[in-house]
């Protein structure tokens, strides 16, 4: 791969992070049941996301071409925590000709290193647990499985 630029997203690249999410949501629709299946659905309000203090949009660019994102958003917790804030991660999806070559690291690593500069400890993200691919690129940059969510379909 040639130079890989990780960089905020801006407005101008709303119409591809949108296709981007659609990825996501096509690649998740077949891991739950519950999401609706034959309509149109959306994950994330990206383009305010774009202009919200507390959220950072990344892209990763590649030869002029966006091939990946990711989101970073600082969230207010539960008054029993130690600690006010956290930070979750979100929407980080690469292209399929990308994908092996360390994009969504880089992502990862650029969302991580914002958090810390706005001084959050703590880091989260939801992964569904059919999805492997995703959980080992989590677990390469150090995240660890921390809560299992459960359901029941009565």
């Amino acid at each position: 791969m040639k130079e890989l630029l990780i960089r905020e997203a801006t407005q101008k690249d709303l119409e591809t992070l949108l296709d981007f999410e659609q990825e996501i949501i096509r690649t998740e629709r077949p891991m739950d049941r519950t999401l609706i299946q034959d309509k149109k659905i959306s994950y994330y309000d990206i383009a305010s996301y774009i202009d919200q203090k507390d959220t950072q949009v990344l892209v990763a660019e590649a030869e002029g071409q966006l091939i990946g994102s990711g989101y970073g958003q600082i969230r207010e917790r539960k008054p029993y925590f130690k600690t006010d804030l956290l930070g979750y991660i979100g929407f980080i999806y690469v292209e399929e000709n990308s994908r092996g070559k360390g994009v969504s690291q880089q992502i990862l690593k650029a969302l991580t290193e914002w958090f810390q500069n706005q001084n959050i400890t703590e880091i989260r993200l939801t992964v569904y647990s059919e999805n492997p691919r995703a959980i080992n690129a989590y677990e390469k940059v150090g995240f660890k499985s921390h809560i299992i969510e459960m359901r029941l379909d009565n």
